[in-house]
């Protein structure tokens, strides 16, 4: 008697870059949606008083600028990470996870900088009010993307190295964080 040959394998589920995806997804919702009520609110306040930033308030771009060039460096890295991952190379993989954690805790650096450098209040006029809640929000993505990064970076040098799809939700992470701080960049820092 002979035996039916076994089935083929399985494709993976993907469930943490479907998750990692959809988390993007629901991200950039939440920052468009914040976004055009900043334009909003600003559109607002320049059509009753004429101005939308407090009296003797600017925004140093310096920071700002170097915040949005950076996006590009963390981008490539995080495909760097993609390719040594896939290429088994440990230890570029991880010097490549460990800069992209670097890169994101100056970006949070970068944006604290900002901060005490205009030194509005965060309560007051509606300018400082949402200012505050979009850059926070991107400061928190920056901290968990720098987590993300030390989190893959851990298990993949642990000894999960079959474990590609942790990097490659990673980099899609970080992609996501390039895009929406360019549009931020725009909104809040060229607008203003």
């Amino acid at each position: 008697m002979h035996a039916l040959p076994a089935g083929p394998v399985p494709a993976p589920r993907r469930q943490l870059f479907v998750g990692t995806a959809l988390t993007c997804a629901g991200l950039a919702a939440l920052l468009g949606g914040m976004m055009a009520l900043y334009l909003r609110l600003r559109d607002q306040s320049l059509a009753a008083s004429g101005h939308w930033l407090p009296d003797g308030v600017e925004v140093p771009m310096v920071p700002a600028n170097v915040m949005l060039c950076a996006m590009l460096p963390i981008a490539i890295i995080s495909q760097w990470a993609v390719y040594s991952a896939k290429r088994d190379d440990r230890v570029h993989t991880g010097v490549a996870l460990w800069l992209v954690a670097l890169l994101g805790v100056a970006m949070i650096n970068a944006q604290v900088n900002i901060y005490e450098r205009m030194a509005v209040p965060a309560t007051g006029e509606t300018f400082n009010t949402m200012f505050y809640a979009l850059t926070g929000i991107m400061v928190a993505l920056f901290g968990a993307g720098a987590l993300f990064s030390a989190v893959t970076a851990f298990r993949y040098l642990g000894g999960r190295t079959a474990d590609r799809e942790l990097v490659t939700a990673h980099a899609l992470y970080w992609y996501f964080l390039s895009f929406a701080f360019a549009m931020l960049w725009f909104v809040i820092y060229v607008t203003k």
